[in-house]
């Protein structure tokens, strides 16, 4: 099956001048060569690479995670599909890594949708790829309104995909069989669409700009480790007390080491609005644990003493955690005025003119340059401010050369001549 780009483009006809409808996507419910059988052996392993390595082109490549069900976030289904090779269906989970995969596809170009959230899962299996082609991404640069893949595929390809098994608790074994024409799907029309997005890109002149944007994405090095990261517990913003965040870092802690023990997402032994509950309430003893909110049932019943320890601990804990960590992030914005009435006026007049260039490249202000790259900017600017001082402290702050060249020469214009902030209304009552 050759799938060809459906041209939408109104034509004029002699009954009112009004355009024909625009035609309905056609529903996507089979791949084209089948669903395969899903590979879980040394031997279907060392198949698919010879297949893939024998293929030509850009490779399409998918993985699916089962995030809300098991501990962390790694592939249990990966897909790839090459022109010459067709599709493939590979279990990871039988293996210690995916290396003849990634052997087989070394030089070749991936086409991933949302890379970033499949290239850690990934690359956790030894598969990295040495090029990249993100059709969201590049969806965003192009100036699509909507950029999920269904939308995507449904604009450009005249196409629909079913994404009813998206969220789907992907480490079931034996992997249901209308899961699979799904993920089979996911990766059947992704060349078709990097080729239509890559005609899209050309006629805008933006082609080089999505390229950086990928190859930025391919070579990023890996996050550094988060600081507390239990301050990530939903609702912490709540508490006002040191000794409640000290219950919560420990009640954190503790269930994070139980949900790895177990193989299953954290929110799903005790939801984070019960951790901030107990936080709040500090129970004592088990009847009173149970009246809290998330803490009900024979499973809470039977590990509310590990909850009570953790309670038990924050209590007599020496080394409370402070309210806040320090960051080298700006203040908010919205407090600009009243600590450098400067830097308000620079990020005041810049932020506009940034916002009209994004709309002038028919993108996102955020895929021209990120708010916080300008805040962090505006707040602590070269100390001589002109085009090369600027575009120095851009790249410096991450962005890329094709964003330096559109926003260096606005923001030195900026902040060389900011203008006034708006009149402060009195806050006296008459």
């Amino acid at each position: 099956m050759t799938i060809s780009r459906t041209d939408s483009t109104p034509e004029h006809t002699d009954e009112g001048d009004q355009a024909p409808p625009v035609p309905e996507p056609i529903p996507l419910t089979e791949p084209r060569d089948g669903v395969p059988p899903v590979v879980n052996t040394d031997a279907g392993l060392r198949r698919a690479a010879r297949a893939l390595a024998a293929g030509h082109g850009p490779v399409a490549v998918d993985a699916e995670r089962a995030s809300g069900f098991r501990y962390g976030q790694r592939a249990f289904l990966v897909q790839l599909r090459r022109e010459g090779a067709g599709t493939w269906l590979i279990d990871p989970v039988p293996f210690e890594d995916l290396l003849p995969l990634n052997e087989a596809l070394s030089g070749v170009e991936w086409i991933l949708h949302a890379a970033t959230q499949d290239l850690p899962c990934l690359k956790e299996l030894g598969m990295t790829p040495d090029a990249l082609f993100d059709t969201e991404l590049a969806g965003r640069i192009a100036g699509l309104p909507r950029v999920g893949l269904g939308h995507i595929v449904e604009a450009l390809l005249g196409l629909r995909l079913a994404k009813e098994h998206s969220a789907a608790d992907w480490s079931t074994r034996p992997l249901p069989g209308p899961w699979l024409r799904y993920a089979a799907l996911d990766v059947e029309v992704l060349d078709d669409l990097r080729l239509a997005l890559i005609s899209l890109l050309e006629e805008s002149g933006k082609l080089e700009f999505a390229l950086e944007e990928f190859e930025a994405i391919r070579t990023a090095p890996d996050p550094a480790p988060r600081v507390d990261p239990w301050r990530r517990t939903s609702g912490l913003h709540q508490l006002r007390d040191r000794r409640q965040l000290a219950a919560v870092r420990a009640l954190w802690t503790e269930r994070e080491s139980l949900a790895e023990n177990r193989d299953v997402a954290p929110g799903r032994l005790i939801p984070d609005a019960s951790l901030i509950a107990a936080a709040k309430a500090m129970p004592a003893t088990v009847p009173q644990l149970l009246k809290t909110p998330g803490f009900h049932g024979r499973a809470a019943g039977k590990e509310a003493p590990r909850w009570l320890r953790c309670l038990q601990e924050a209590r007599n804990d020496d080394d409370l955690p402070p309210m806040h960590i320090s960051s080298s992030a700006p203040p908010p914005a919205r407090t600009w005025v009243d600590k450098d009435e400067d830097a308000a006026r620079r990020l005041n007049t810049a932020k506009p003119r940034i916002a009209r260039r994004a709309e002038e490249l028919d993108m996102p202000i955020e895929n021209l340059l990120t708010p916080d790259t300008l805040r962090r900017l505006a707040w602590r600017p070269p100390a001589d401010i002109g085009p090369e001082s600027i575009a120095e402290a851009l790249s410096a702050l991450g962005a890329r050369p094709w964003q330096v060249r559109q926003t260096a020469p606005i923001i030195t214009v900026a902040f060389l001549d900011p203008e006034p902030l708006p009149a402060r209304r009195s806050s006296s009552r008459s």
